[in-house]
């Protein structure tokens, strides 16, 4: 099986893939296959590479024993490794399934590991999930290295990893000298776990901290990489060199030039400094005509670059308290691409006219450079809308005008918005403060106001509209998607709502504005939180596709992330098509269609990942700095609302959004109590007390776990 010609590589290739798909093949070792060809010793590099190579297109895959196995079936695919605790995790599908997979099936598959999995018949599913898995093979190792605590015993030691999805490491004592008990360190993994053994590790450095709970804060932050996320690579930062900090004549040409307009601006958080978008309204008779304009990222980020392949690395970026982790180099994202006030930059922009029912009349993508007339902030937004502070009155008065133009489409676009069903889930986020020091300060609902709600409606319109647009083109694109949700999840809903007198009808044919006209009758604000919280949960994650399937949540048929290139990577990919096509005539080559076309299926998947790490990422240090915040008020009493329960407890949360947790030990009644899991409530045995989520009741804060992440309260 010597190989002299590529003609030559690809009869062998088809040759072996013809051998294994034969009905009559055997699982066979490599010296098997090497007989049979008639292989000699020098050639076997030749047979493995090509073997390499079946094992990659999903020809074949090697067993345990080391035997090459057929995949004949479809219930064999490749899928992302999706670790949910200790016990257990999910298969990732490229359709975005999720497969249950239980630890004893798992072969020691680590988060985000690349994995192939087979389907489980229902006969051999053991827990009776909708769809269940075996891993049969991890094809790519994603962790190598994990901080943990470590737990020393008298002949070895193991570590327990900050991140709880995983599990704890063994650590021979040859490998853990000089380390004391307790002690975060870095391990690094030198043999993998298994169905049968834990992974062994070596400690590699020792995290050190004055402090416990930066110690703490300092662990998660190394655990999770993002140290490595503070820099950029060499080979960025030598790029970025040559972008230009200003904006050149040259680069205006072929744009519409829109520096001369005296009423663009920015709406922004006070300390936000990466401005991605800007606006303009005006009115013409009874017509509205919105011009969203959008940081031409693509201009600096170019396909093929360092810059870029890093970008989609990162894929998004990641927001903790105090800390942005940039997917672009802040001479970008804080620099030339951000729209600050009185300087000249380049933009991918729409203008979009209205009716005054909110319709669309016609719309218009084009390159155009701006210069924004001033920076606005949503709380001096909203004092103007509210005439609320005479000093932003005085600096806002020529604004004023715009402002309440602006007010007057949002409404429109809102109220066209809820006429077609979408759904509007008015769920506070949390907002942690932290001091000049980094300390958490306070901890308090994230404040949403008319101002915020302004430029949502802006960039909802513009997102909608170039996603219709570009669909319609035919062009390779990556689209915003969410799914219809799960009819068994739909019933479980509805339980619930039947606590509250109220029911969805048509599951079957479910659509967004039924559960929208839900919300929209709850006057009580407490009641419409739990039950929007509740309905939030039964819907699907909506996710990157190069198909455009629908938004159900929006109500729509099309959507799109275009507005954020900043900081998101498929706003960055489809600004690079847009912008394309724009140079090309209007007509992109067919070369260019195809590449956009595989870009776009693969982006879609990579950045569908990373957006559901960063999330992971945002919520682990949320609860981290919750439980720092919470352990100084250790046996405070207060007022709270059960927002979950379960078979082994329920879930409050308080009036500053923090949410712990009351087991049935600390439950008000010396009482057995009984989990009626339809309608999601704790039923007492002998007394007959019931709760259910919603009700109002009084706990006490008795632990506030920092290393678990974890607050415990107990009912009074």
């Amino acid at each position: 099986m010597k190989i002299n010609s590529t003609k030559q590589y690809l009869q062998r290739k088809e040759a072996l893939t013809s051998f294994f798909l034969d009905k009559s093949y055997l699982p066979m070792t490599l010296k098997q296959i090497s007989t049979i060809f008639g292989v000699k010793k020098e050639q076997l590099n030749d047979l493995k590479s090509i073997l390499n190579e079946l094992e990659d297109d999903m020809v074949i895959y090697t067993d345990d024993n080391n035997k090459y196995i057929t995949i004949k079936s479809p219930d064999i695919i490749k899928c992302v490794y999706q670790s949910k605790s200790k016990n257990f995790g999910f298969a990732i599908s490229k359709n975005s399934e999720d497969i249950y997979i239980n630890k004893k099936m798992s072969k020691g598959a680590m988060d985000r590991d690349t994995i192939l999995v087979k389907l489980l018949s229902n006969n051999e599913s053991i827990f009776n999930h909708k769809r269940e898995g075996q891993v049969v093979k991890i094809l790519n190792r994603n962790t190598k290295k994990i901080i943990g605590r470590y737990i020393k015993s008298r002949n070895f030691g193991f570590v327990v990893p900050i991140d709880k999805k995983y599990d704890d490491i063994y650590i021979p004592k040859s490998n853990s000298k000089n380390i004391k008990d307790g002690q975060i360190v870095e391990v690094e993994i030198k043999k993998y776990a298994n169905n049968i053994s834990k992974a062994e590790g070596r400690i590699i450095n020792v995290i050190k901290n004055n402090n416990l709970d930066d110690l703490e804060v300092k662990a998660l932050y190394i655990s999770y990489g993002l140290d490595i996320l503070e820099k950029f690579p060499v080979f960025v930062e030598n790029e970025i060199k040559k972008i230009p900090d200003e904006v050149n004549e040259k680069e205006i040409l072929n744009r519409v030039d829109r520096t001369s307009e005296n009423n663009i601006y920015t709406i922004d958080g006070e300390d936000a400094k990466d401005l991605d978008d800007a606006v303009q309204v005006k009115k013409k008779d009874d017509k509205y005509i919105l011009s969203v304009y959008i940081a031409d990222v693509s201009h600096y980020v170019k396909d093929g670059t360092y810059l870029d392949a890093e970008a989609l690395r990162r894929g998004t970026s990641i927001y903790i308290p105090g800390q942005v982790l940039p997917m672009l180099p802040k001479k970008l994202s804080n620099g030339i691409c951000s729209l600050n006030e009185g300087v000249k930059r380049l933009c991918l922009a729409i203008d979009i006219t209205f009716d005054k029912y909110g319709n669309v009349v016609e719309s218009n993508v084009f390159k155009s450079s701006i210069k924004v007339r001033k920076k606005m902030t949503y709380d001096k937004v909203y004092k103007v809308l509210t005439s609320k502070d005479n000093d932003v009155l005085e600096e806002y008065k020529e604004f004023t005008r715009d402002i309440f133009l602006m007010r007057e489409l949002a409404v429109i676009l809102n109220n066209k918005r809820k006429e077609n069903g979408s759904i509007d889930f008015d769920i506070p986020d949390t907002k942690i403060v932290l001091d000049e020091f980094s300390k958490v300060a306070d901890i308090k609902p994230y404040e949403i106001t008319m101002a915020n709600k302004i430029i949502e409606e802006f960039m909802l319109a513009a997102n909608m509209e170039i996603a219709q647009k570009f669909y319609f083109l035919e062009l390779p694109f990556i689209y915003r998607i969410h799914e219809i949700p799960d009819e068994d999840k739909l019933r479980n809903l509805n339980e619930l709502l039947s606590n509250y007198k109220k029911r969805i009808k048509g599951i079957k044919n479910i659509h967004p504005k039924t559960l929208a006209d839900i919300l929209s009758k709850i006057n009580d604000e407490e009641e419409k939180q739990i039950i929007s919280t509740f309905m939030l949960r039964t819907l699907k994650l909506a996710r990157y596709s190069d198909e455009c399937s629908g938004h159900f949540g929006l109500a729509t048929k099309y959507y799109c992330h275009f507005t954020s290139p900043i900081r998101r990577y498929p706003d960055l990919f489809i600004h690079r098509v847009i912008s394309d096509y724009i140079d090309s005539g209007y007509n992109l080559s067919d070369l260019k269609i195809k590449k956009y076309r595989a870009n776009a299926k693969s982006y879609s998947e990579i950045s569908s990942e990373a957006e559901k790490q960063a999330t992971q990422i945002e919520r682990d240090f949320d609860k981290l700095y919750e439980a720092i915040y919470m352990k100084k008020f250790e046996g405070t009493k207060y007022n709270a609302i059960i927002s979950s329960i379960t078979s082994f407890g329920m879930f409050i949360k308080l009036e500053n959004t923090i949410e712990g947790f009351v087991s049935f030990e600390n439950l008000k009644f010396d009482e057995y109590y009984i989990y009626d899991e339809n309608k999601r409530r704790l039923i007492g045995q002998r007394t007959g007390n019931v709760y259910k989520i919603g009700d109002k009741v009084k706990v006490k804060l008795i632990k506030s776990d920092i290393k678990l992440r974890q607050i415990d309260f107990k009912i009074v």
